[in-house]
């Protein structure tokens, strides 16, 4: 805290302010409430000891509820702080809203008050160095006992000079009777009186300096005292010892009292003037529920009694006035939506609606009553706000940020694991329950709260992180079992900065499904001086328009002076290191067919052409504004997929991909594959469905026979090529490194042999080539009969390009497959 505090001016809101800008609204969030809740709890905590110091120690005759016997003790007392912590929790409340500067000038008088108190009790440290105090305590053996159920710490005492036993002795005997039966330990070791508080020069200090580690129940024995152990045949349960009621260790002790120097310094002046059973004793049964510090203190014990009662006072009041200053101060930062009705106050900025609610859940702490029961609770928020306060120190130095230069250094990896330790060690079920509560609170801050820009810690960490997944991505091209289509989808803008088709990135997301890389992207022409505004303009349109459609990407916006560079350049640049697109999705140019729009079609073979130089998968998409949105669901319907050339499995995944996505869950999927009339078409279909199996998809499949000049050559050269390929290589039986060197020599001869006639016909350039895809044969009759013309030769560019299959659906109501009007070339 104090490393934060000296690196800058903290404004309002405190530990709140410190985490929220160093760690991030979320975590400021939930952090800041839980803090806000341990400080509500802690005034509900304070005023139930100003009522126990009350009724225990100044005015015991005040309390309403009284206890018929013993046993309802308990129960009175709580009854008691119900009534008496409601009405003091309407008191103050009234005083922290009637104003602050009252609240002020009373803590002036309460701090009078406990320092006073620290006074009394050096003074009364140093006075039992010469007079200690008469504080006798009574130990059977070296067992200590309760003097709650006796009074005359002996077995046997002298009345009108005669012997009888004391209560004591009737406690352990079964009579008040000589030859009584007595428990055994009793009977084996002698009572005995010593002083609970020796003084500084007792020497005392060295017994308490080593730790005493037992279980919660066990009894409080006093070390170096001479006993004799008996039979533990006898039940202890009923016997009037003093028994421990918590478990402690060093590392609690260090957490609670290392932070305050006056806490600490008491600690060892107790330890070196009070014997250890009384600080092992909680609730002080072997002192008669004396207090000790009281009367340790000098002159008077009500020194102690009245400055413990006004500082009890003092920090219920300060809680009640500071938890509504910091829910006011998260509410205003608008990171919670639900609570920012408490933002808001008197015209002096007063959190008016902050105080109410806080007294409300103050008054839920007085009910529960027992400051047992309390006490964790509050323990657990303060440890998790001191925890994220270390924590922010430790993120900024981590990251080394050039705007952390504390004048105050600090072991902030120390503090965050002393306190994290300290949670569990005191209750881990309440820590695991106060974590819950805050990454609860965090996810809600995370999901509906307002996004801020603060600067914070956990950015620099997930920029750091991003930079070293990148670092390791770029070490090699990914798995076959890791690829997927990392997109980057071409958008056309209108005049206006705003997107032709939108059911392109409703198409996008149904396809992603917000896993792995999407970028979109798009050009504007002209140069970034003039196009500035623009671009900026169509940034917002695309973001908003991505956000609309839940596609989870980045947008890239590209100025160039012509539209063609401009694609080129983002299917080059586009990404960042290993995190780059493999796949190119656009939509079909449209009027590409007239005459005048020659830019239209030359665009698209253009960009085409440049996905296929850059080893890219490509994808077209026909008719995108009749593509279903993400608001539409299918209840039937098929996904075809036209398989002609086998490339490997992408068309196969494609379909799988989208019906992932609860528009296309219901949609079956069908494989359609090309046959000559003389193939064995019964054997394709089987052979084909084995590599669906092994691929583990769900299709039908149907394998298509037609007339071989209805094939195209091309698609049935490589076709045939690559299953010859894959035979000839299972033939030689080679290993698998071999068999890639093997495919890789016969790509390269195949390479070679098609590049020499590509020259040639480049220079006898008067005859041209006919090309063909593979087309129907009502297309290819009538392309057959039509005449040339002298414009086609642009064509000709995306007539060359390799096939990749078509992907379309099918009409649902005839549910026959015809030419769909959303499919993929």
């Amino acid at each position: 805290m104090s490393a934060i505090a000296t690196n800058g001016v903290v404004p309002a809101g405190g530990s709140y302010y410190m985490i929220s800008r160093s760690l991030g609204p979320e975590f400021g969030g939930a952090v800041g409430l839980c803090f806000y809740l341990g400080t509500t709890f802690a005034g509900a905590m304070y005023i139930l000891g100003t009522i126990e110091i009350l009724l225990t120690y100044i005015s015991p005759s005040a309390a309403i509820f009284k206890a018929e016997d013993g046993g309802e003790e308990t129960e009175a007392m709580l009854n008691n702080m119900r009534v008496y912590g409601t009405c003091i929790i309407i008191l103050m409340a009234v005083v922290v809203f009637v104003g602050v500067k009252y609240v002020n000038k009373l803590a002036l008088v309460f701090l009078a008050c406990v320092i006073l108190s620290i006074i009394a009790i050096y003074a009364g440290v140093i006075k039992t160095a010469f007079d200690p105090p008469d504080f006798p305590i009574c130990l059977l053996g070296n067992r200590t006992l309760s003097k709650r159920s006796f009074d005359v710490c002996a077995k046997f005492t002298e009345i009108n000079n005669e012997t009888k036993t004391t209560t004591l002795w009737r406690l352990f005997c079964n009579s008040s009777l000589h030859n009584a039966t007595c428990d055994d330990y009793f009977s084996l070791n002698n009572v005995t009186e010593i002083q609970g508080i020796p003084g500084i020069m007792s020497g005392v200090l060295i017994d308490n300096l080593w730790s005493v580690y037992s279980e919660k129940g066990s009894i409080v024995e006093k070390k170096n005292q001479p006993s004799v152990s008996g039979s533990e045949d006898i039940k202890i349960g009923g016997r009037p010892y003093v028994f421990t009621d918590i478990m402690t260790y060093f590392t609690m002790l260090v957490g609670i009292y290392f932070p305050s120097v006056t806490d600490l310094s008491c600690i060892v002046l107790f330890g070196a003037c009070i014997e250890g059973v009384i600080l092992r004793d909680k609730f002080g049964e072997a002192v008669n529920g004396n207090l000790v510090v009281g009367t340790l203190a000098w002159p008077s014990p009500w020194v102690i009694v009245i400055g413990s009662f006004f500082s009890t006072c003092g920090a219920g009041l300060q809680s009640l006035t500071g938890a509504p200053r910091l829910l006011q101060a998260i509410a205003r930062d608008g990171i919670v939506p639900f609570i920012q009705v408490f933002g808001h106050g008197k015209a002096n900025g007063e959190p008016t609606w902050a105080l109410l609610l806080t007294a409300g859940i103050c008054e839920i702490g007085i009910l529960i009553a027992s400051l047992d029961s309390v006490a964790p609770i509050l323990s657990m928020f303060f440890l998790m706000c001191y925890m994220f306060v270390n924590l922010a120190c430790a993120v900024q130095t981590l990251l080394r940020t050039p705007n952390w230069r504390p004048r105050f250094k600090t072991l902030s990896f120390l503090g965050m694991s002393l306190c994290l330790a300290l949670m569990f060690i005191c209750s881990w079920y309440y820590a695991l329950v106060a974590m819950l509560i805050a990454g609860c609170i965090y996810k809600y801050i995370e999901y509906r709260g307002a996004e801020k820009e603060w600067g914070d810690g956990i950015r620099g960490l997930s920029l750091n992180a991003a930079r070293y997944a990148l670092l390791r991505v770029e070490d090699g091209p990914p798995h076959t079992k890791n690829w997927r289509p990392q997109l980057l989808v071409l958008l056309n803008l209108d005049c206006e900065q705003l997107v032709k088709h939108p059911r392109l990135l409703s198409f996008t997301s149904q396809l992603k499904a917000g896993k792995g890389l999407t970028i979109v992207g798009s050009v504007l022409q002209g140069t970034y001086l003039d196009k500035c505004t623009e671009t900026q303009k169509a940034e917002e349109n695309v973001k908003a328009l991505m956000g609309v459609e839940k596609t989870k990407g980045f947008c890239q916006i590209v100025v160039s002076p012509s539209f063609r560079d401009g694609i080129s350049h983002l299917i080059q640049s586009a990404g960042l290191g290993g995190m780059k697109h493999n796949t190119v999705l656009m939509a079909w140019p449209q009027s590409w067919k007239r005459t005048e729009n020659h830019f239209s079609w030359k665009n698209f073979v253009d960009t085409v052409r440049e996905t296929t130089a850059a080893q890219q998968a490509l994808l077209v998409a026909k008719n995108i504004d009749l593509f279903p949105t993400n608001q539409e669901r299918f209840t039937e319907g098929n996904i075809d997929v036209w398989w002609i050339v086998h490339d490997g499995g992408m068309l196969m995944l494609l379909p799988f991909l989208l019906r992932q996505h609860k528009v296309w869950r219901k949609c079956k999927m069908r494989i359609f594959t090309v046959a000559q009339m003389d193939d064995n078409s019964i054997q394709m279909k089987k052979d084909l469905q084995m590599f669906l199996y092994h691929l583990r998809l769900n299709a039908e499949v149907e394998v298509v026979e037609m007339f071989e000049n209805d094939i195209s050559a091309f698609t049935y050269e490589k076709t045939l090529m690559m299953e010859q390929r894959s035979q000839m290589l299972k033939q030689m039986q080679l290993s698998k490194n071999e068999r890639e060197r093997e495919a890789q020599l016969i790509h390269d001869r195949n390479t070679a042999s098609r590049s020499t006639p590509a020259v040639k016909a480049s220079v006898a350039a008067s005859v041209p080539e006919k090309v063909q895809m593979t087309w129907t044969k009502e297309k290819f009759v009538a392309e057959k009969h039509k005449n040339k013309d002298t414009n086609v030769s642009g064509f000709k560019d995306i007539f060359n390009m390799k096939p990749h299959g078509v992907f379309g659906s099918t009409d649902r109501r005839s549910g026959q497959s015809a030419p769909s009007p959303r499919q993929w070339t």
